[in-house]
Protein backbone atom coordinates (compact mmCIF):
# COMPACT_ATOMS: atom_id res chain seq x y z
CA UNK A 1 0.00 0.00 0.00
CA UNK A 2 2.78 2.26 0.99
CA UNK A 3 4.74 1.55 -2.71
CA UNK A 4 1.09 2.23 -3.74
CA UNK A 5 1.15 5.67 -2.50
CA UNK A 6 4.36 6.89 -3.37
CA UNK A 7 3.82 5.80 -6.86
CA UNK A 8 0.89 7.91 -6.95
CA UNK A 9 2.27 10.96 -5.61
CA UNK A 10 5.52 10.76 -8.07
CA UNK A 11 2.80 10.43 -10.88
CA UNK A 12 1.28 13.53 -9.20
CA UNK A 13 4.51 15.82 -8.54
CA UNK A 14 5.24 14.80 -12.46
CA UNK A 15 2.24 15.81 -14.11
CA UNK A 16 1.95 19.23 -11.87
CA UNK A 17 5.77 20.28 -13.13
CA UNK A 18 5.19 18.81 -17.14
CA UNK A 19 7.78 15.78 -16.24
CA UNK A 20 8.11 12.02 -16.50
CA UNK A 21 7.69 10.44 -12.96
CA UNK A 22 10.95 8.28 -13.30
CA UNK A 23 12.64 12.02 -12.75
CA UNK A 24 10.99 12.74 -9.46
CA UNK A 25 13.08 12.44 -6.46
CA UNK A 26 11.58 12.67 -3.51
CA UNK A 27 13.48 14.63 -0.57
CA UNK A 28 12.74 15.97 3.04
CA UNK A 29 12.19 19.71 1.32
CA UNK A 30 13.71 22.10 -1.24
CA UNK A 31 16.24 22.58 0.95
CA UNK A 32 17.23 19.26 0.57
CA UNK A 33 16.52 19.33 -3.06
CA UNK A 34 18.78 22.07 -3.89
CA UNK A 35 21.76 21.07 -2.22
CA UNK A 36 21.59 17.57 -4.01
CA UNK A 37 21.26 19.44 -6.91
CA UNK A 38 24.14 21.45 -6.20
CA UNK A 39 26.24 19.75 -4.75
CA UNK A 40 25.36 16.62 -6.91
CA UNK A 41 26.04 18.11 -9.95
CA UNK A 42 29.39 19.83 -8.52
CA UNK A 43 30.73 16.58 -8.06
CA UNK A 44 29.47 14.52 -11.08
CA UNK A 45 30.58 17.43 -13.61
CA UNK A 46 34.26 17.97 -12.03
CA UNK A 47 36.02 17.35 -15.46
CA UNK A 48 33.52 19.84 -17.22
CA UNK A 49 34.73 22.99 -14.42
CA UNK A 50 34.28 23.86 -10.57
CA UNK A 51 32.27 27.37 -11.55
CA UNK A 52 28.64 28.09 -11.16
CA UNK A 53 26.70 31.17 -11.18
CA UNK A 54 23.73 32.50 -9.60
CA UNK A 55 21.65 35.46 -8.29
CA UNK A 56 22.49 37.41 -5.00
CA UNK A 57 19.23 37.27 -3.97
CA UNK A 58 18.60 33.83 -4.27
CA UNK A 59 16.97 32.07 -1.43
CA UNK A 60 19.62 31.39 1.89
CA UNK A 61 19.77 27.72 1.11
CA UNK A 62 21.21 28.41 -2.68
CA UNK A 63 23.42 30.65 -1.17
CA UNK A 64 24.43 28.54 1.87
CA UNK A 65 25.25 25.81 -0.51
CA UNK A 66 27.42 28.26 -3.08
CA UNK A 67 29.06 29.32 0.22
CA UNK A 68 29.89 26.17 0.94
CA UNK A 69 31.81 24.97 -3.07
CA UNK A 70 33.35 27.72 -2.57
CA UNK A 71 34.94 26.84 0.84
CA UNK A 72 35.23 23.68 -1.17
CA UNK A 73 37.81 24.91 -3.74
CA UNK A 74 34.52 26.11 -6.22
CA UNK A 75 33.98 29.54 -7.67
CA UNK A 76 30.50 30.79 -7.61
CA UNK A 77 29.50 34.07 -9.31
CA UNK A 78 26.75 36.18 -7.44
CA UNK A 79 24.91 38.35 -9.93
CA UNK A 80 23.68 41.30 -8.75
CA UNK A 81 19.95 42.14 -9.37
CA UNK A 82 18.75 45.71 -10.51
CA UNK A 83 15.41 47.63 -9.14
CA UNK A 84 13.38 45.67 -10.64
CA UNK A 85 15.02 42.49 -9.12
CA UNK A 86 16.55 40.97 -13.01
CA UNK A 87 19.91 40.66 -13.65
CA UNK A 88 21.53 42.20 -16.45
CA UNK A 89 21.31 39.77 -19.27
CA UNK A 90 24.86 40.78 -20.93
CA UNK A 91 26.08 39.95 -17.24
CA UNK A 92 24.31 36.67 -17.08
CA UNK A 93 25.55 35.93 -20.66
CA UNK A 94 29.59 36.67 -19.81
CA UNK A 95 29.05 34.97 -16.48
CA UNK A 96 28.81 31.67 -18.26
CA UNK A 97 32.07 30.67 -18.78
CA UNK A 98 33.32 27.50 -20.66
CA UNK A 99 34.12 26.00 -16.85
CA UNK A 100 30.56 26.91 -15.47
CA UNK A 101 28.89 23.55 -14.13
CA UNK A 102 25.35 24.92 -13.62
CA UNK A 103 23.39 28.58 -13.46
CA UNK A 104 21.52 28.49 -10.09
CA UNK A 105 17.62 30.65 -10.59
CA UNK A 106 14.59 30.78 -8.61
CA UNK A 107 11.40 30.87 -10.59
CA UNK A 108 9.55 33.47 -8.46
CA UNK A 109 11.22 35.48 -5.11
CA UNK A 110 10.28 34.63 -1.93
CA UNK A 111 10.20 38.35 -0.59
CA UNK A 112 9.74 40.51 -3.40
CA UNK A 113 7.25 38.69 -5.85
CA UNK A 114 9.22 38.90 -8.85
CA UNK A 115 8.43 36.08 -11.47
CA UNK A 116 11.86 35.57 -13.15
CA UNK A 117 11.90 34.68 -16.91
CA UNK A 118 14.36 31.64 -15.91
CA UNK A 119 13.45 29.92 -19.72
CA UNK A 120 15.82 33.28 -21.00
CA UNK A 121 18.00 32.18 -18.32
CA UNK A 122 18.44 29.07 -19.73
CA UNK A 123 18.69 29.57 -23.48
CA UNK A 124 21.92 31.35 -22.65
CA UNK A 125 23.14 28.66 -20.30
CA UNK A 126 21.64 26.25 -23.03
CA UNK A 127 24.02 27.74 -25.79
CA UNK A 128 27.38 27.35 -23.70
CA UNK A 129 26.20 23.75 -22.13
CA UNK A 130 25.43 25.03 -18.62
CA UNK A 131 23.34 22.91 -16.14
CA UNK A 132 20.28 25.09 -14.99
CA UNK A 133 19.11 24.15 -11.63
CA UNK A 134 15.39 25.70 -10.70
CA UNK A 135 14.19 26.77 -7.26
CA UNK A 136 10.46 26.27 -7.96
CA UNK A 137 9.34 26.12 -4.69
CA UNK A 138 7.00 29.48 -4.42
CA UNK A 139 5.90 28.91 -7.83
CA UNK A 140 5.01 25.61 -7.99
CA UNK A 141 0.72 25.66 -7.37
CA UNK A 142 0.36 29.34 -7.82
CA UNK A 143 1.35 30.14 -11.39
CA UNK A 144 1.48 27.33 -14.04
CA UNK A 145 5.27 25.67 -13.89
CA UNK A 146 6.62 23.09 -16.58
CA UNK A 147 10.35 22.35 -16.13
CA UNK A 148 10.76 21.71 -19.48
CA UNK A 149 9.37 24.63 -21.05
CA UNK A 150 11.60 26.60 -18.29
CA UNK A 151 14.51 24.55 -19.68
CA UNK A 152 15.58 23.07 -15.76
CA UNK A 153 17.92 20.46 -15.67
CA UNK A 154 17.10 20.01 -12.10
CA UNK A 155 13.82 21.99 -10.12
CA UNK A 156 13.27 21.95 -6.70
CA UNK A 157 9.67 21.28 -4.92
CA UNK A 158 8.22 21.75 -1.28
CA UNK A 159 4.84 20.41 -0.51
CA UNK A 160 4.29 22.69 1.83
CA UNK A 161 4.29 25.56 -0.08
CA UNK A 162 0.85 23.66 -1.87
CA UNK A 163 -0.96 22.67 1.42
CA UNK A 164 0.98 19.40 1.70
CA UNK A 165 2.85 18.25 4.84
CA UNK A 166 5.78 19.52 6.25
CA UNK A 167 9.02 17.79 5.83
CA UNK A 168 8.74 16.48 1.94
CA UNK A 169 10.29 18.12 -1.00
CA UNK A 170 10.52 16.63 -4.61
CA UNK A 171 13.66 17.16 -7.01
CA UNK A 172 12.97 17.24 -10.62
CA UNK A 173 16.36 15.78 -12.65
CA UNK A 174 16.02 15.21 -16.04
CA UNK A 175 16.75 12.00 -18.14
CA UNK A 176 17.11 12.53 -21.18
CA UNK A 177 17.91 15.32 -23.42
CA UNK A 178 20.91 15.21 -21.98
CA UNK A 179 20.62 12.74 -18.68
CA UNK A 180 21.56 14.88 -15.64
CA UNK A 181 24.42 13.07 -13.51
CA UNK A 182 24.54 13.75 -9.68
CA UNK A 183 26.97 12.21 -7.00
Amino acid sequence: IADEAVSISREQVAELIGVSADEIVFTSGATESLNIAIRGVANAYLSRGKHFVTLATEHKAVLDTCDFLVKQGFEVTKLQVDSQGFPSLEELNISLREDTVALICMLANNETGRILPIADYAQFARNKGVLVICDATQAVGKIPVNALELGADLLAISAHKVYGPKGIGALYVKRRNPRVRLA
